[in-house]
């Protein structure tokens, strides 16, 4: 087949099978090109739609972006349950498989490093939000009482405020004591910008986004020890997710920021 060679990641050879059915970008099926010690994860795809110029219009088109990071996604998570993947870029592509080695070659050395300090490790990321002020879950259905003075109103507003300091102050102090035990099991651990909910539609205030390295042998572990904290706060929420590539602690090699899944 002609085309574009768009690479996924980079990894150790191994032994053990992708799943059968397994298709990439563009629904072709990813196949495995080797150079020296490392294994590259490649597809084709057409260079009307991955050429340069086709990319920089693609960018604009929010529904073919989504349809090719869940394909990327798709073949990185493969990746994971059979061995370590460095993954990669969305949208990396090169000419022909030599163009592939060329940078497999270049970029060699860092590819091993960074995969000797990932073996055996995935990432799980962690969330904590606020999620509602405790004066206004305590408060009964209905409307509001109406203030009687404007001396009332001032007060209302003082004892809303001082309710939505406090529920902040437990949260951050929540979200730090929660980072600390979560490091303290992990071999890494990356704090990332509070996600923004207009952009990222979840529930709440976000205090605490953070991503954690830890070995699969004490996977269930962390897992358990996150779980035992959902209830401990009022107000505040917890999610976990993963366990996906280690994308938060992949950036020496691939030159990519250290955001998360």
């Amino acid at each position: 087949m002609t085309g574009l060679r768009y690479v996924y990641a980079v990894c150790r050879p191994f032994g053990a099978a992708l799943q059968t059915q397994l298709t990439g970008v563009a629904g072709d099926p990813p196949r495995l090109l080797a150079h020296h010690g490392l294994i590259a994860v490649v597809s084709h795809v057409p260079e009307a739609d991955f050429s340069e110029e086709a990319l920089r219009a693609h960018l604009e088109d929010l529904d073919w972006l989504a349809g090719t990071a869940r394909a990327h996604q798709q073949v990185i998570d493969a990746l994971t349950a059979v061995t370590t993947p460095l993954p990669l870029r969305l949208a990396t592509v090169f000419r022909d498989d030599s163009g592939v080695r060329v940078m497999m070659e270049e970029r060699e050395a860092a590819f091993l490093r960074t995969l000797d300090r990932l073996d055996g490790r995935v990432e799980w990321g962690v969330k904590v939000y606020v999620e509602a002020a405790p004066e206004r879950a305590a408060e009964p259905a209905g409307p509001a009482p109406k203030p009687a003075s404007g001396r009332d109103y001032l007060r209302q507003r003082r004892r809303q405020t001082r309710a939505n300091e406090d529920l902040w102050t437990r949260a951050e102090e929540f979200a730090t004591r929660l980072h600390e035990t979560l490091s303290s099991r992990a071999d890494d651990a990356r704090l990332h910008a509070p996600q923004n909910p207009s952009l990222s539609g979840a529930a709440g205030r976000n205090v605490l986004n953070a991503a954690y390295l830890v070995r699969r042998d004490v996977s269930e572990e962390f897992v358990e020890m996150v779980d035992r904290t959902k209830d401990d706060a009022p107000g505040i929420r917890v999610e976990l997710t993963g366990p996906w590539a280690a994308y938060s602690f992949a950036g020496e090699a691939t030159g990519e920021g250290e955001e998360g899944p």
